[in-house]
């Protein structure tokens, strides 16, 4: 009684064209005979076949076929004759030169050849004297109908599945598939329908849903004339088709949620150029000019325009001091003729940090204490692996203070990588040109079990400092890879991954809800 009831409100949900369609799945299975005996077109069947799939009602099977169909010059050798008995034709009483087979069989040169061939193999004519005659097996061949011509007859009717030639058929095919515009070969999907056991029960079942309607109009409302009307039921838990809703790239989320974590800690977000000159992205940074990570195969140099512009000559005096000698604050420097022509060659961006020498060099006593930060595209010359881009985002962070310590720095460090979903961060000794002392922030991958390094940090170097600043401040500073913070979010192994422009991720992946 129960099953009888959900089937009869199960049927008063059938749309007029589920209606139609459903009782022909009895006999009709393949989706073109179910148009030809519905009346309906291609576009209505197929929606009452994804309605009633969606309702358990049918199975629909697609599989893809091969279908043969005739070309130009097929369908005009049905009306003309095929080429090769053509050539009989005009040949078989009398020999006859290749310019009188031409303009008697009506052949263009590239069909004579192909004759000629053909009916060589089949011993049906002979070369005498410069003329072609037919020989006794060729006269054997005149009206008699060829598997070639018994093919082209049927794909007049129809289209065939090459899966589904016979023998006979399948070297006809061959035949022709050799020849210019006689048929063609496309790849389809031929779509099937079966009736499931509910389905079987509805189809046999009276499907008149009387005088019910479809819609409810303004009019009916206006009017009145909805009144003691029927109503076709909808069936509001069917699946669906799903809706994307737009929303932005799920790395462009962990950045927005980046920039809102600074902000909230007092920060002020620094922005600057993806290119710069050396001199902003090494030599105010204290990195000598014969360091290997200012080489090609560390570092994006720009062929046009070679070099850029330096700065105030005072700034660039004093970089260079610092550089050469170490200046007069009891440094050494490098030790070394530092080179303005290398200072001035143009660079893809190798950190973010650049930001931060543009931003030290515009301030004045009055303008700290400060912080800043920034979170942007980087470009490295790296092996591309699971772990390394060419181009990826870092985070970028500086606090000018008078009273700033190292303990300090850790806690801006902890206070981030905690927000961003990572309540244990490593902290170890290393050795950068700008800091000194400097840490790796590392954090241990689960599924790699390996520690993956995020980047660098410490207290900037009095060679960097006193020459942007004119005296040595504290200023802590950091800089660790961004794209690699947000992978164990996503569920991300490959770092790769994050840029492969597949929509399908896109359109699934989680937004960001830290």
């Amino acid at each position: 009684m129960a099953e009888e009831k959900n089937i009869q409100k199960l049927i008063e949900t059938l749309h007029p064209l589920e209606q139609k369609v459903l009782p022909l799945l009895i006999k009709h299975t393949a989706l073109a005979d179910i148009v030809d005996a519905s009346g309906l077109s291609q576009v209505e069947v197929m929606r009452a076949l994804q309605w009633m799939e969606n309702k358990d009602i049918i199975k629909i099977k697609a599989e893809t076929k091969e279908l043969i169909s005739l070309e130009k010059n097929g369908k005009d050798y049905l009306k003309k004759g095929l080429p090769e008995n053509r050539f009989l034709i005009a040949i078989k009483d009398s020999a006859l030169a290749m310019q009188e087979i031409i303009k008697k069989a009506g052949l263009d040169k590239e069909e004579l050849n192909a004759c000629i061939g053909m009916l060589k193999k089949k011993a049906a004519i002979n070369f005498n004297d410069q003329k072609i005659e037919i020989t006794e097996q060729g006269k054997k061949l005149l009206g008699k109908e060829s598997l070639e011509d018994k093919f082209l007859k049927q794909l007049s009717h129809k289209t065939l599945s090459l899966a589904d030639l016979s023998p006979e058929e399948k070297f006809a095919y061959d035949v022709f598939s050799k020849r210019k515009d006689i048929i063609k070969t496309v790849l389809t999907k031929e779509r099937t329908t079966k009736l499931t056991e509910l389905g079987r029960k509805i189809a046999s079942m009276n499907l008149k849903s009387g005088d019910a309607l479809e819609r409810l109009t303004p009019d009916m409302l206006k009017k009145g004339t909805w009144k003691g009307k029927k109503f076709r039921r909808y069936d509001v838990k069917i699946n669906v088709p799903a809706i994307d809703g737009g929303k932005k790239h799920f790395v462009n989320q962990a950045i927005g949620y980046a920039k809102k974590i600074w902000l909230e800690m007092g920060f002020t977000e620094m922005e600057g150029n993806m290119i710069n000159t050396s001199f902003w992205n090494f030599d105010a940074l204290f990195t000598a000019q014969d360091h290997p990570v200012r080489e090609l195969q560390d570092t994006f140099y720009i062929k046009d325009p070679k070099s850029g512009k330096l700065p105030d000559p005072k700034l660039v005096k004093k970089v260079k001091a610092m550089h050469e000698h170490g200046g007069d604050i009891g440094s050494k420097g490098w030790m070394y003729k530092w080179s303005e022509d290398d200072a001035k060659l143009n660079v893809l961006r190798t950190h973010t940090t650049v930001l931060s020498s543009t931003t030290l060099a515009k301030l004045k006593k009055e303008d700290y204490p400060a912080k800043f930060f920034a979170v942007g595209k980087c470009f490295r010359n790296e092996a591309l692996d699971w772990s390394h881009l060419f181009e990826f985002n870092q985070t970028e962070g500086i606090v000018i203070d008078p009273d700033a310590n190292f303990r300090n720095l850790l806690g801006y460090l902890k206070e981030f990588f905690k927000k961003m979903g990572y309540p244990k961060a490593r902290f170890r000794p290393a050795f950068f040109p700008y800091t000194e002392p400097s840490i790796e922030i590392d954090i241990f991958h689960p599924v790699h079990k390996k520690w993956l390094e995020f980047g660098g940090a410490g207290m900037l170097r009095p060679e960097v400092v006193e020459p942007l600043l004119g005296k040595d401040v504290p200023v802590l500073a950091w800089g660790p890879g961004f794209d690699r913070i947000i992978l164990e979010y996503y569920d991300i192994t490959d770092i790769r991954d994050l840029y492969r422009n597949d929509l399908k991720q896109i359109r699934e992946m989680k937004s960001w809800m830290k």
